[in-house]
């Protein structure tokens, strides 16, 4: 029987392994009729689920005070909102003829995303760079994402003319925004207790993805929508993915640099700035792209998500083999940052 630790000995990450499985199943054995609506409604009962639970689990001040290092966190969010939906639009639009609609979609959707939380933080903290701006950058931007990726996903697939229907942002006022506010009210009353119960919030979490997953590829199996998909298209999204992190990673290296932060504050950019939430993003998409091929449209935010752990994976122990006098131990980090940081 696998287990987490038998995972781990052989380099598998085990939610990995788990998103595979998932997505096998699916392929395999897709869930139709009641079934189907069976899950469908429970995969929206777990998204609102997991977004009153981000919610509650957020503190507010991780992003009102990280916001008194607002150079570090302007960078961040350019390259989050503006950098990345730019390259988006871009190979979206040269390579138009040589992707199907779904993957188009897909391609520019997942440069909408905001940045993720524990990925930016674990690997700034292996890079021993400066986890308290990384945890405000991440925090601030998965906030503001919650807003400004759906804005960004009605102004841009609406005028790309993609099928999006811009009436679908009410759904994700009243399936994300309003569960996340309910969250932050209830924050005082359940915030400790699931700071204190981290395994049942990670199960929501994970188990919700799943969950997701399995519906979104289990409704283009049934459609018959993989019979669309050629592995050259594969191939190709795939190819897409690795490109668009390379350019968004040399280009925030560059700009910290030449903008002089420290190596710590670097650190911390290069991993928020080039990050890509797929927890936040496959609940959106199956709100945003109802009726529309939801498995191929998230298939290159999925793909993303492998790609950015790989070669960040990679990236953080060559910034952790950098000598240790050349870091400047929180030097460029608010007063704020600093609090958080010894919290």
């Amino acid at each position: 029987m696998f287990d987490r630790q038998l995972l781990s000995r052989f380099g598998v990450d085990p939610y990995l392994f788990a998103l595979i499985a998932t997505v096998t199943l699916a392929l395999i054995f897709p869930a139709r009729g009641a079934a189907a609506e069976t899950m469908g409604y429970a995969a929206y009962g777990a998204v609102s689920l997991l977004f009153f639970l981000y919610g509650a689990r957020l503190a507010p001040r991780a992003v009102i005070e990280g916001f008194s290092h607002w150079r570090l966190q302007s960078i961040v969010l350019f390259l989050t909102f503006i950098l990345f939906p730019a390259i988006g639009l871009a190979l979206t639009t040269a390579l138009r003829p040589f992707l199907s609609s779904p993957l188009a979609v897909g391609l520019l959707y997942l440069c909408l995303m905001p940045s993720t939380i524990q990925s930016s933080i674990a690997f700034t903290s292996i890079a021993r760079g400066n986890v308290a701006a990384a945890l405000c950058s991440a925090s601030a931007s998965n906030v503001l994402g919650v807003f400004i990726s759906p804005a960004l996903v009605a102004l841009l697939l609406s005028t790309q003319s993609h099928g999006f229907n811009v009436a679908a942002v009410e759904d994700v006022a009243l399936q994300l925004l309003l569960p996340f506010a309910l969250g932050q009210l209830a924050r005082p009353l359940i915030g400790r207790w699931l700071l204190a119960h981290k395994l049942l919030t990670s199960i929501v979490d994970r188990g919700s993805i799943l969950l997701i997953v399995y519906v979104a590829f289990a409704e283009g199996t049934a459609a018959g929508v993989w019979a669309q998909l050629s592995w050259q298209g594969l191939a190709l999204i795939l190819a897409l993915d690795f490109l668009i992190l390379a350019i968004v990673l040399v280009a925030s290296t560059l700009l910290s640099r030449r903008l002089g932060f420290s190596k710590e504050d670097e650190i911390a950019i290069v991993f928020c700035g080039s990050k890509k939430s797929m927890a936040g993003g496959l609940p959106m998409a199956s709100i945003l792209f109802q009726g529309q091929p939801l498995g191929l449209i998230v298939l290159p935010l999925m793909l993303f998500h492998q790609v950015q752990l790989f070669a960040c994976a990679i990236l953080a122990q060559r910034y952790a083999r950098r000598p240790a006098a050349t870091e400047r131990p929180d030097a460029s980090a608010s007063p704020a940052e600093r609090r958080m940081a010894a919290e």
